[in-house]
Parts: C-alpha cells; structure tokens; sequence
C-alpha cells in the first residue's frame, strides 16, 4: 500500500460578513472524496475568511476548483469593503506539505492548479513564495500591492504579466495568488485604543520589512466595531520567528504610547510546537519536553499497541 500524501491548503477568501455564502463556498471546498474540510474562521472587520483543509494532491486540485467556482458564484470585489487587503474574490490558495509530499510536489500542485482556475475561469493567476517563476514574486504583499482598485492599472505592465490568464482583472473576481509554502500562523493582538495611527506605528516597527523580526509581515487594522485597533500578523516560519516573541514586541511597542494589549487571537489552525513554545517561554518551565503532555503520551501509547 502506497504511503499516504497529505497537503493542507488554506485558501482566503474576500467574504467575511455573509455567513450563508461563507457556509455555500467551504460545502463546495469541503464536497470533494478525499479532502477533509478542517476550519472556517471569518472576521468581519477584515471581511475574510480563512478555510483550512487537508487532503491528497489531486483531491485537492478538484477541491480547489470547486471553491473557486463558488466563489465566483458569490463574491464581487466591486462592492467588497473590508480592513484587509484583497487581490481577487479569492486573494490566496496556499499548499503546504504536510506528510509524505515535499515542497517541489506542492510546487507542482500550485502550479497544476493556477493553470487550471486561469483556463476554466479566466482569472489572472499569480504564482508566490515557493512556486513563484519571478523571484520578485516570492512576496504576497508585492503582488497584493494596488489591491483590488488598482489591478487593471498593475496588469497593464509588462513586469506584471500574470503567471497563467489574461492580462486584465475578472471584473468582479479580480486576480488570484496562489502558492507554496511552509505553515503560516495568523495571528493578531488586539489594542485598547481606537487610534489606528498607533497600530499602524506599531505595525511598522514589528514587520520584517521595516526593519522588525524577521519573519513576521503586519498591518495596522481598524476593528471600528470594537472602538479598538489591531496589530494583524503573518509568521510566516514561527520555528525561527515564535509566536511569543512577536506578541511580547507588539505589547513593548504599545507601552511607548501607553496603549494595553486587551487580546490576541489565532486565525485558523496553529500547529502545536508553536503553542508549547510560547507556554515554555511565558511559564519558565525548565527542561520541560513535549513528552510530557498528557494528550501526546496516550496518543502514542495507543499508536504502540495497534
């Protein structure tokens, strides 16, 4: 029996206020023999929501057009108002190994799949992070930069060809991203202020880009609803940039302007390593090792005796 190929893939889609549509899109996602349909986890400040999936490649590839398909059916960014930044009805489709499949294979399947939604669908197709042609392509924020309004403009630039499609925006779908890469956290920490002035300051000194941590991309966020702000995060390696180093900066940062962080929160699935690390940090645990969680040693004592 040939071993199990598992990818996860995390598509975000412009919609986090309808919940009918969001539930429409990830049955369509969800629907297909051998993928497993694991989250949906919308905002509707950002008006997006994050799916979570895991399955073998070429479920993956029916999966992916099904939700793309749906999407198409429901979102149009002509009248799409939202706190985050958005390419295309469905702004990203990451792949990311998970077991027995490595990187080129995810590669493969990004590129499998962006070929497929710009043919059937006719939406521009940009390819990132590890599948990109274009090295100048590898960031996401690169290729999101215009968003939505400023697409038809961007694609008018040979240097902005896309990877696979036409080269003028879906009118109401916009363009696609769509890529390989290792786990991503989401991950926001919430201010007890209403001045997006000091998120975005804070945003600044946090990101990579802007001389911050290294692995860490983040944008200053207006939760209107809330009368409060956001520090919205991507750790895009958290083994090299962890969860708590970033949220301890981000509540240094905010105490230059005597603002208290009110809460944080985890977008999607978060892997576990992450969890403990930031436990062993902030609890000082000393020579504390994973073996010692109750959960993880049943699992294995089971596994020993099937």
């Amino acid at each position: 029996m040939r071993p199990l190929k598992i990818v996860e893939a995390v598509p975000n889609i412009s919609e986090g206020r309808r919940e009918n549509v969001v539930q429409e899109i990830a049955a369509a996602f969800g629907s297909v023999p051998g993928v497993v349909l694991l989250d949906v986890s919308s905002d509707a400040s950002h008006n997006r929501t994050v799916l979570t999936a895991v399955g073998e490649p070429d479920a993956l590839v029916d999966a992916a057009l099904a939700l793309y398909a749906s999407a198409l059916d429901h979102i149009d960014l002509r009248t799409h108002r939202g706190e985050h930044p958005r390419l295309g009805a469905v702004d990203v489709f990451p792949f990311v190994p998970i077991e027995n499949v490595d990187m080129q294979e995810c590669v493969a399947l990004a590129r499998r799949v962006g070929h497929e939604v710009a043919t059937r669908l006719n939406i521009p197709v940009f390819l990132y992070e590890e599948a990109a042609l274009d090295p100048a392509r590898t960031d996401l924020a690169a290729i999101r930069k215009g968003e939505f309004e400023g697409l038809a403009a961007k694609l008018r630039d040979p240097a902005w060809k896309p990877d696979f499609g036409p080269k003028a925006p879906h009118p109401s779908a916009g363009a696609t991203v769509i890529g390989a890469r290792v786990p991503l956290i989401a991950f926001n920490v919430n201010l007890g202020t209403d001045r997006l002035d000091v998120a975005k300051a804070i945003a600044k000194s946090v990101r990579h880009s802007s001389g911050g941590l290294r692995f860490v991309k983040a944008l200053g966020i207006d939760l209107a609803e809330k009368k409060q702000v956001q520090v919205s995060m991507n750790l895009t390696d958290y083994r090299k940039t962890p969860i708590f180093r970033a949220f301890e900066l981000v509540r240094l940062e905010a105490e230059r302007y005597g603002v208290p962080v009110v809460g944080s929160e985890v977008v999607g699935l978060v892997p576990a390593a992450a969890l403990f690390d930031s436990a062993d940090h902030f609890l000082r645990l000393i020579d504390f090792e994973r073996e010692q969680v109750l959960e993880d040693r049943v699992r294995k004592a089971l596994e020993s005796r099937a």
